[in-house]
């Protein structure tokens, strides 16, 4: 099981409220390169277009951090694809993959906040749609050098050659998923490695779209093997389950409770968030060991992960705590795993 973080690149977080936007992505940096040091498989970032985060232009942040390791693979968590120009996001990661070596992934999807829609002109009446016809697109250019497609979003390309084409043979690109079982189904039907980002509730509950997703991909030919399941949920590892949920909580409610007021969502509990970080809820806090045996257990309620991805960079946790628990991850949760595992 492959073990990595996922960041929104947060300009805000911890208590210093007079970080800059300058220091925040030196401190992003650093804790990618420590990751990569540290031993993490795999290191994701977002794609917001709000004050709060600076991952509007994600391969850009991916390019400085591929300049700075040697064996961390870098991805997109998530594209949003539907407002986008899949020759610019092909492109664009292409040459990620040629700096990076050949560690370059994609994670597409519509996007759960829908500021990019507005902001490039495309109307959320077609929000499905527009993803159904922009991955159509963004695959086919994936699979051949020269290009002839149509469709309603975009001019067509006739017989159009797309540059740079990657240094992997197929540049990797997963569906990342939230709970629609369309897109289980389109994932498994395209034989696409699937990203599941489970941020609230119990995890296991999310096994019958799972299981969806598998059959659509055995209905459609592809083999067991390569229907990858990846998840990504919220989490953070301290040096105890005491320190981690000391450290976590109050940042974690704060984000939560101004999310619920933008949302119609009722202001998060103490009881509340001791559900979430108990055994079958989705937050994966707590020491290495409770840390370690919960992802193992999220795994098995889902039939077999291939892939974590911690999101913490957005509950009020500082620089120095987010490094600290990325060498936990790297010293004590991996090792653990992989022990575990066999």
């Amino acid at each position: 099981m492959e073990i990595g973080i996922d960041s929104f690149a947060s300009a805000m977080y911890g208590t210093d409220n007079t970080l800059s936007s300058v220091d925040a992505m030196e401190q992003l940096l650093d804790r990618i390169v420590l990751a990569d040091q540290s031993g993490l498989d795999v290191f994701g970032i977002g794609e917001h277009h709000k004050k709060e985060f600076l991952d509007s232009a994600t391969a850009v942040i991916l390019a400085a951090a591929a300049a700075k390791t040697s064996r961390i693979r870098l991805t997109s968590a998530v594209t949003v694809l539907s407002a986008a120009d899949p020759v610019r996001v092909y492109q664009s990661f292409a040459t990620l993959d040629l700096i990076a070596k050949g560690r370059a992934e994609l994670v597409v999807g519509r996007g759960s906040s829908i500021e990019a829609y507005p902001l490039f002109g495309f109307n959320l009446d077609d929000y499905d749609a527009l993803f159904q016809e922009k991955l159509d697109l963004l695959l086919k250019i994936r699979d051949n050098e020269f290009i002839t497609w149509s469709g309603r979003f975009r001019p067509a390309l006739n017989n159009q050659p797309v540059y740079p084409r990657p240094l992997q043979a197929k540049l990797p690109v997963w569906l990342g998923v939230g709970g629609t079982p369309e897109s289980f189904a389109r994932a498994g039907t395209l034989g696409l490695p699937l990203m599941v980002a489970i941020i609230g509730g119990e995890t296991h509950r999310f096994r019958p779209l799972v299981d969806l997703y598998r059959e659509a991909g055995r209905r459609a030919g592809f083999a067991p093997d390569q229907l990858r399941v990846g998840l990504h949920s919220p989490g953070y590892v301290g040096a105890t389950t005491e320190q981690a949920i000391t450290d976590y909580y109050p940042g974690y409610a704060e984000l939560w409770t101004k999310l619920g007021r933008e949302r119609g969502w009722p202001p998060v509990t103490r009881t509340q968030f001791d559900t979430l970080i108990a055994a079958r809820g989705v937050l994966v806090v707590g020491g290495p060991e409770q840390v370690a045996e919960k992802i193992i257990r999220h795994s098995e309620a889902l039939g077999g992960i291939s892939r974590f991805t911690f999101q913490m960079d957005n509950a009020g946790l500082t620089h120095s705590q987010l490094m600290q628990s990325i060498e936990l991850i790297g010293s004590k949760v991996i090792p653990l795993i992989k022990s575990a595992l066999g």
